[in-house]
């Protein structure tokens, strides 16, 4: 996982530290960074999103934690967050932002520990790809890719229930990355999430979220049989 933790107190940022390169030891090592504030950290994540687990600190001068987890939530579902405060009255707006877990300061490396097995629990439960934007590198639970279409040398990302944007990754680079994620290749300019999708049609794919996407008649067949296997699939239990 990367980690990043963000307190502007030294005493407790060195300690949380602590913790967790003691338990990035045993698990075989850990990308951790820390960050002394908000701002600090937003500016670094602006850059990249590639982090996995956040520990956040709620009262901090400038921005405070909830509201750089706030902004964090517009660019990312999925990294887990955990909040570091010395009081509990924030525990409404924590689950306004999905936080994974509150720890009460003084923290104790018990309570560090349960936090750290959680988050790994969740991560391997989710498979991500990290793709690259003009601008940005990010961070992409596959689940939530509906579609690619190859645009230019490029390629557009349908994302189900957030539209679309473009990454510099060719299509061939995309089928590489998603190969055994439950992606078909639907037309010679798409491929697709199977587990996404709602209905087949002769001439077109539509997904849970209403995004519509073309299916070529020469691939219908293949398509159509992944659909009803994945499906088949997962009223036995085996999952996606």
């Amino acid at each position: 996982m990367r980690i990043a933790v963000i307190e502007d107190e030294k005493a407790h940022r060195d300690l949380l530290l602590f913790y967790l390169e003691r338990w990035s030891r045993e698990q075989g090592g850990e990308e951790i960074y820390t960050f002394e504030t908000a701002d600090s950290f937003w500016f670094a994540y602006e850059e990249n999103q590639c982090f996995d687990l956040l520990f956040v600190d709620i009262q901090m001068p400038g921005m405070d934690g909830m509201e750089l987890a706030k902004r964090v939530r517009e660019k990312d579902r999925d990294v887990l967050i955990v909040f570091t405060t010395g009081i509990t009255d924030f525990l409404e707006e924590g689950y306004e932002v999905e936080a994974l877990h509150y720890l009460v300061k003084p923290l104790s490396e018990e309570k560090v520990r349960l936090c750290l097995e959680k988050a790994k629990g969740r991560r391997q439960l989710t498979s991500y790809v990290v793709l690259h934007t003009e601008d940005e590198t990010l961070k992409i639970n596959d689940r939530s890719v509906n579609y690619a279409e190859a645009r230019g040398h490029g390629c557009i990302l349908g994302l189900a229930g957030a539209g679309e944007f473009e990454v510099k990754e060719s299509l061939s680079e995309l089928e590489k990355l998603l190969n055994g994620r439950e992606f078909v290749k639907c037309h010679r300019s798409y491929v697709c999430r199977i587990g996404n999708i709602r209905h087949i049609g002769k001439d077109e794919i539509v997904f849970d979220d209403g995004q519509r996407i073309p299916v070529s008649r020469r691939l219908y067949g293949e398509v159509n049989r992944r659909f009803i296997e994945f499906f088949r699939r997962e009223a036995l239990g085996g999952g996606a």
